[in-house]
């Protein structure tokens, strides 16, 4: 029995690969070209291209777990669930989704694709994780290189970053539990940060004063466009940010301790450790 691991070159699926093999666990690799870092093994896949579907269960028959990371389009779940039907059909038993933390069953994108996973009856673990600790070295890297700042439109809102390496940890335990998770737990970090709070911890470790721009809706909904996001897509990126304002992700980190998985690195950690990542 094996994992299939789709979005398996980025940033929580790599990393999830490197777990599985270094506790000797069969998986498989998908990403759109086909390729992925050797030794893994991997397999052409595309969710906008439902004939490569099928490609996972022609090189490995024994997978009956899959780590799901959806497209960045409007309507995930149309995208997602012909696959889902398939994998079922050819013996899958358990799915671990990448979600959100705002996003609940039955929401928009991610929450669609939660609803079906737990409507037909599959053993299901929904990952919940709150904003990225690596957004830093990613979506604010050139601004904090070329411009000393980060942006966003939370206001003074305050987040438990979470690092890609704690939400792959608890990718590994779900899909390999012995008993079936059937849960939709937070993934935090183990500290709060408003961002103006990691303007101050960039400057600490830079050795250089880094500020906190505080961005229009317009802006920001432009930025997240000019990745190459759909229109809707980077409206509820948007959206959510804004909630980040309103108190949710500290709420979260509030919430009893059944619901929600705490990592071990902090974002001071995931700075300290990506350091020279801001200054090349």
């Amino acid at each position: 029995m094996s994992t299939l691991i789709t979005g398996g070159t980025g940033q929580t699926g790599l990393k999830l690969a490197h777990l599985l093999h270094e506790a000797n666990q069969p998986f498989l690799i998908t990403s759109r070209s086909g390729a992925a870092p050797k030794p893994y093994k991997s397999v052409r896949f595309d969710w906008l291209d439902s004939a490569t579907f099928e490609n996972p269960f022609l090189a490995d028959p024994t997978i009956n777990r899959v780590y799901l990371i959806g497209p960045p389009v409007d309507d995930m779940v149309t995208q997602i669930k012909p696959f889902i039907d398939l994998a079922v059909t050819k013996g899958v038993k358990r799915f671990v989704l990448l979600s959100a933390s705002q996003l609940d069953k039955g929401d928009p994108a991610m929450g669609k694709v939660h609803e079906y996973l737990v409507d037909i009856g599959v053993e299901y673990s929904i990952l919940r994780p709150t904003w990225f600790a690596d957004n830093f070295t990613r979506i604010f890297i050139t601004s904090i290189r070329n411009e000393d700042h980060i942006f966003s439109v939370a206001k003074d809102g305050r987040i438990p970053f979470v690092s890609t390496q704690d939400i792959a940890q608890a990718a590994f335990d779900a899909l390999l539990a012995e008993k079936a998770p059937n849960n939709e737990p937070y993934v935090l970090g183990p500290v709060l940060y408003s961002y103006e709070e990691a303007a101050e911890l960039l400057t600490e470790i830079l050795g250089r004063k880094i500020f906190y721009k505080r961005r229009t809706e317009a802006e920001h909904r432009q930025f997240f466009e000019s990745f190459g996001l759909p229109k809707g897509y980077a409206e509820l990126l948007v959206s959510m940010e804004l909630k980040v304002g309103d108190g949710s992700e500290e709420a979260f980190f509030n919430i009893e301790a059944r619901k929600k998985i705490i990592g071990k690195e902090s974002l001071r950690d995931y700075l300290l450790a990506s350091k020279e990542a801001f200054s090349s």
